[in-house]
Order: structure tokens, then sequence, then C-alpha cells
């Protein structure tokens, strides 16, 4: 996630009327509204009756059913507002190009502070919007963005969710931690280095820049299918959204069509999930608009268990997987690109124990794997690849206290605090174990501890 932040660092002014902007609206809307922590003063309900570990971002079966009904069950006022930051201290094995104002490593820093209003606007409709302040890079920017309309129906005897989502974000709008956009994991070191790419275009890499409808369904919360599209917003839109330097980043040529399709199953205190989605974004900078477009067909698989029959031990598992076709007429034009046809394959896997919603472990396996393009993956000190190879291997394990969000908790549902050290180690980074980038560094210089501070009020 390095590169994606360093391409945050010019501020955006006018993305804080927009922060001004979500406030005022919060407070004028009529009707109940629920907000993160505010969901939990909204429902009367604790953080851990949606989240498996009292604290987000995994959701239990309660948790779905909330976010796929519009955030907007529930009958008690509240002020639909809240307020999140993390604070963090992170070390690599080997000093990193630095970030301005900060260290070449052993950065202690305050992360980001976010801003929400999320919940019920009017009956069967709600939403959840964020606004972020990155700390690190001085930049203000909307976040996640999720408006929602949902109602049930009776369809033949068939209970049925019929439901539309407006977001930003393809994959936010899932109601599943296994796509990437609430994958583990959360949070992620900001001063670490990443591989590059970082993924297929599925996994975040149009994220803030465009937004989409989708229409969705849950048939006898069995059957989820879902379907629609996104458009890249103006440049002059996402500047006021925060989004720096939007006239050279990738745009999309017309809609990029989304869909998922999903099965689930419960049996006592089991869980389960498979699904499949795809998305095919069309993409050119303004570089390539006189030579073409790059074309991607992006096919994930995903599956979900969870364990848990209200004892003080709960487990968790998530898999994903996601293949990228590559069509890359306008890069290859330009010299950017040996050949046109190329592919992306990324898996994720990750398993969490925990006890009484409280003490967590997690570990994780992340593997990314594409041809070789030495135009594409060049040689280059840190980020580069000498072998012309995405090739990336790694693992991540996480040790988390969540002492509040539970019934008995002080000062429920005001006080949430998550208490976390991580560790990410790579195997294979850029294409290699030694040497990787040409310039004398091994995959195994990127290793990162990770401790972090994560509050929400």
């Amino acid at each position: 996630m390095r590169s994606y932040w360093l391409k945050q660092a010019a501020l955006a002014p006018r993305a804080v009327r927009w922060l001004a902007l979500v406030a005022v609206l919060a407070l004028w809307s009529p009707a109940p509204s629920w907000s993160l922590p505010a969901f939990a003063r909204q429902t009367g309900l604790p953080c851990a009756t949606c989240h498996t570990l009292a604290f987000g971002p995994a959701l239990t079966a309660y948790g779905r059913n909330f976010k796929l009904h519009a955030y907007a069950q529930g009958t008690k006022k509240t002020i639909p507002l809240s307020a999140d930051l993390i604070e963090s201290f992170t070390h690599t094995s080997q000093n990193l190009p630095p970030v301005p104002n900060y260290s070449a490593n052993n950065n202690l820093a305050l992360d980001q502070v976010d801003g929400y209003f999320a919940g019920r606007i009017a009956e069967d409709f709600g939403a959840f919007a964020q606004v972020t302040y990155n700390r690190i890079f001085r930049h203000t920017s909307w976040g996640v963005f999720d408006a929602r309309y949902a109602r049930d129906f009776t369809f033949g005897g068939t209970n049925t969710v019929l439901g539309v989502s407006l977001n930003n974000y393809p994959t936010v709008q899932d109601p599943w931690n296994s796509t990437y956009a609430w994958q583990f994991p959360f949070p992620f070191a900001a001063f670490a280095n990443t591989p590059t790419p970082g993924g297929p275009q599925l996994n975040g890499a149009l994220a803030f820049q465009v937004l989409g409808t989708t229409l969705y369904t849950l048939i006898a919360n069995t059957v989820y299918l879902e379907a629609g599209g996104y458009r890249k917003l103006s440049d002059r839109a996402q500047g006021d959204l925060g989004i720096p330097d939007a006239a050279n980043e990738h745009g999309l040529d017309g809609t990029a069509p989304y869909w998922r399709a999903a099965l689930q199953k419960t049996s006592g205190p089991h869980y389960a999930s498979i699904g499949i989605l795809g998305f095919s974004p069309q993409e050119q900078s303004p570089q390539e608009r006189s030579v073409g477009t790059d074309n991607y067909t992006d096919l994930g698989y995903d599956a979900t268990y969870q364990f848990a029959n209200g004892g003080p031990h709960t487990f968790n598992a998530y898999v994903s997987y996601v293949q990228e076709r590559q069509r890359l007429f306008a890069t290859t034009a330009l010299g950017g690109s040996a050949t046109i046809a190329n592919h992306l394959n990324q898996v994720n896997v990750s398993g969490q124990y925990a006890y009484k919603q409280t003490y967590s472990f997690t570990l994780a396996y992340f593997d990314t794997v594409g041809n070789t393009n030495p135009l594409l993956y060049s040689p280059g000190p840190f980020f580069g690849s000498a072998n012309s190879s995405p090739d990336s291997t790694g693992y991540t394990m996480q040790l988390e206290c969540v002492p509040f969000g539970k019934f008995a908790s002080f000062a429920r549902p005001w006080l949430n605090v998550r208490f976390g050290l991580q560790y990410t180690a790579y195997t294979r980074f850029n294409g290699g174990n030694t040497n990787y980038d040409g310039f004398g560094h091994s995959a195994h210089d990127n290793n990162t501890l990770f401790l972090f501070v994560w509050t929400a009020i």
C-alpha cells in the first residue's frame, strides 16, 4: 500500500468543504440514523453483535443482514456521526526511502483520522459515508461511500431482499470479508513497501475514482445476486473530493460492468459461503486516448467459513482468488509493455481464532503471480524487478486485543479500542528472493513489524 499512499501526498483543500457538507447533511437528516459505534447506540446492541471481534470490520450474520438492509434497521434516535483514529509504529527490516516529514525507518505516527455519517436516512434507505484526513501525507479526501435502498418482499412464499447500492469502490458493498475492500489485513502499514503492482483491478485499483450503481437480491437467505456498473468521476469532481492529480490517473472508457453471485448456508454454529464475481474495466490515461485502451477482465472466486456457538471460541476463515486477463493495447502502443496479452493472478487466505471476541490471532497467506514483462516490471531500487516479474509471496501474522464493545464493556458503546501487533514477511518480492530489484535488496528486507492502536467513538 506504500505506493498507493505516495500518490495521496498532494492536499486538496476543497475536500474540507465536503467534510462540512457531510456533517450538515447528517444533522439535517429528519429520520433516525446510525454510524459505526453509533450503530450500536441506535440499535441498543453492542458492536460485538455485528462484528466477529467486537470492533470491525469482519461481520457476523447479523452484521451482514444489517448491511444488506441498507443500514436502516433500528428504532432509537441518535446522532448519526462517529469518528475514529489510528496511531501506529512501523519497523521494516531495512531502511526504505523516507516519506516526507518522516524517517527511513522506525516511524511513530498518527496515521489517519476519519469522520463518518452512516445509517438510516429514511425508511429502507441509509448510507455509509467516510471522510479521511491522512496525517502521514497531510491529505484530506473522501473515503468509503455506500448509499443503499433495500426492502423485503415475498414471492411465491419465498422471502427476498431487493436493494440498490450507489458506491465508490468495487467490492465495498459486499457483505462478506473475503473480497478486497474489507479483506485482512485491516489496518495496514502505510510506511511498508508492497509489491508492484499491488494486484488486479478488482482489488482496489479504481477505489474512490469511480461511482457505480448495482442492484442486488438475497433469495431465501441463500442465493445472492448482484449486477451493475461503474463510471469514472470527472477530474474536477475527483479534485473536489480530494483525489490528487486526477487528470493523469487511468480513467474508464465508458461503463465498467460488475457482477456478483454467492451461496450461503447456516447449520447450527457453522456458517459458510462461496461466491464468484467479475469486473471488466476498459482504461486509458490522457496520453493514451489517441492509441486505444487497456482492457481488463477480472474473475474472482471466494469462500467464507465462520464458527460461533455462543461460547468463548470463534473461528473465521476467508479465501479469495482473482484471475485477471489484460489486453494492454494502449500501454503497448506507447512502449510501456512488451506484449499486449498479459495476466495477473492473486490469492489471499486467512484464518482467525478469537477468544471471547476479545483476544485473537490471525494468520494469512498471499501470493501474486503474473507473466514476465521487462517493460511493465523493470529494475529499480526497492520498487523494481530484476526478473521482469510481479511474482510475490508472503504471510502476515496478527495478534489483537479488543477490550470493549461487548454487553458489559466500560462506557459502551462510546468507547471502542483495538490494539494490534502485525508482522508481514516475504519469501518472494517482485519476482525474486535475493537481489529482486537489481540493486542488491532481498525479499526479506521488506518484512514489516506494525503496532497499532485503533480507537472509535
